[in-house]
């Protein structure tokens, strides 16, 4: 007698029936727990289990016959045909000590402290899911034809009069290429400038993800101090005057959080246009600013057309979207369009067209002034809590530093962190001098409900006193 094949159909869903009886048997065949030669109950029988007419089973079975997975005969019934075994390969952890294992740890969660995402509470989901869902139905619509590479028109419009109010840039619509995300947009500018071999400053501490993409794209890092006027560019003209990039995060350093003076930024964009480097500006908190306005971007000094200004809705919207925008400027606009239209379009339009409609009608401003409102409370009851019982502590940006004593290991205290749900970052990770780092932990704002803010405190306390 065939033992029942055990298949969960779910008969609320839009995937026919058919469909889903044909992708679990096959499932379970590429899996190895239907073995070849494997006997398969009759169409009929499967299709009195399972509680389905007979010729949604049929169907199933013919497909799978067709892609050879399964053999009927008269005589002997229906069997899952002789094949190789091919394993399924799983996925396996990332090697210790390798990129992707640091990219994995400081990118999983959701957890108290995590930085680089922003609050799930006051994204207004269900308003988004339902202009995203329309948007859906315009793309599946419209007809088959390759979209514009450089991202839609309508959203490109949006980002380019949001500049012009909340950030000072004045560009045009056709300066703007749609990317996934910042790291995208790092990408795309990279390969439009083509610099392999060349010496690009870098903030230290900073960003490590941007700083490896960096090195991915074979370019010779130097690192420059920061301090409480951000990138010494005084350091960076007196020993490595020749760069031909800088990637900075003006508005608010990342991580400590300063702001470039004006005196230094005038002094950068002197020496890109007189050396014919270029600057990137990770733009990457845009208007979050908890304590007053948003300073203005750099990219709106720059006159000399040497500033490519990378921003993103990640830490404003949600990370799931991977979407973000660069600003080309004017003489390389047309190059970017190409480098994107042949190596990195667009992400899809329907995204970008829900993005759209939700900058259009005003939700994206309200949600950036609700969420900056949560976040300035969640930060002054953060510093509130933690001051008492340390002094060495301080809000930078969306963050708040905390420092620790020289020598203390605290890539293990975040590693021990984690097993709590917490998940501070460890800030000797943000250095690219081994001779310049300092020891402390990153606690996000962003995902530090005030509720549970004691607790984890607490906690986080007691695994650094160990």
């Amino acid at each position: 007698m065939t033992k029942p094949l055990r298949l969960e159909l779910d008969r609320s869903a839009r995937t026919p029936l058919a469909d889903q009886i044909h992708r679990g048997i096959r499932a379970a065949i590429e899996n190895g727990v239907l073995a070849p030669g494997a006997r398969l109950p009759s169409w009929q029988d499967l299709a009195a289990q399972l509680g389905v007419a007979r010729g949604t089973v049929r169907s199933a079975y013919e497909k799978l016959s067709s892609a050879q997975l399964i053999v009927a005969a008269r005589a002997t019934g229906t069997h899952v045909a002789d094949r190789p075994f091919v394993p399924v390969r799983l996925d396996k952890a990332p090697d210790p000590g390798s990129f992707m294992e640091t990219y994995r740890g400081l990118t999983a969660g959701p957890a108290i402290f995590q930085m680089g995402v922003p609050a799930q509470a006051t994204f207004p989901a269900t308003l988004f899911a339902r202009m995203r869902a329309q948007a859906v139905r315009v793309e599946t619509s419209a007809p088959a034809i390759y979209p514009d590479p450089r991202g839609e028109p309508d959203l490109r419009r949006e980002i380019a009069a949001y500049l012009a109010l909340a950030r000072g840039i004045e560009c045009a619509p056709s300066q703007i290429i749609i990317t996934g995300g910042f790291s995208g947009g790092l990408g795309l500018a990279l390969r439009v400038l083509g610099l392999e071999q060349k010496k690009a400053w870098v903030e230290d501490p900073g960003f490590p993800f941007t700083r490896h993409g960096l090195e991915l794209a074979r370019l010779s890092l130097v690192p420059i101090p920061v301090d409480a006027d951000g990138i010494d560019v005084g350091y960076g003209l007196q020993h490595t005057p020749d760069a031909a990039l800088v990637v900075v995060t003006p508005g608010q350093q990342a991580p400590l959080g300063s702001t470039l003076s004006l005196e230094r930024r005038s002094r950068l964009l002197d020496w890109a246009a007189q050396s014919k480097a270029w600057v990137i500006e990770d733009d990457y908190l845009s208007e979050l600013q908890l304590k007053g306005r948003a300073t203005p971007a750099l990219a709106s000094l720059d006159r000399a057309g040497r500033v490519i200004h990378i921003g993103s809705f990640s830490k404003t919207m949600t990370p799931a979207l991977r979407l973000g925008f660069v600003v080309a400027p004017a003489a390389l606009a047309s190059r970017f369009a190409e480098v994107a239209a042949c190596l990195a379009p667009a992400p899809g339009p329907a995204v970008q067209l829900a993005t759209a409609d939700f900058i259009r009608d005003g939700h994206y401003l309200r949600h950036l002034r609700r969420t900056k409102r949560v976040y300035a409370a969640q930060a002054d009851a953060l510093l509130k809590y933690l001051r008492p019982r340390t002094a060495n502590v301080a809000l930078a940006g969306l963050a708040a530093v905390l420092r620790l004593p020289d020598g203390t290991d605290d890539l293990s205290i975040g590693r021990q962190a984690t097993s709590f749900g917490l998940a501070p970052t460890p800030l000797s990770l943000w250095y690219a001098s081994t001779t310049s780092v300092r020891p402390g932990l990153l606690l996000g704002v962003a995902t530090s409900p005030e509720a549970k803010i004691a607790a984890a405190c607490d906690r986080l306390l007691q695994i650094i006193a160990r």
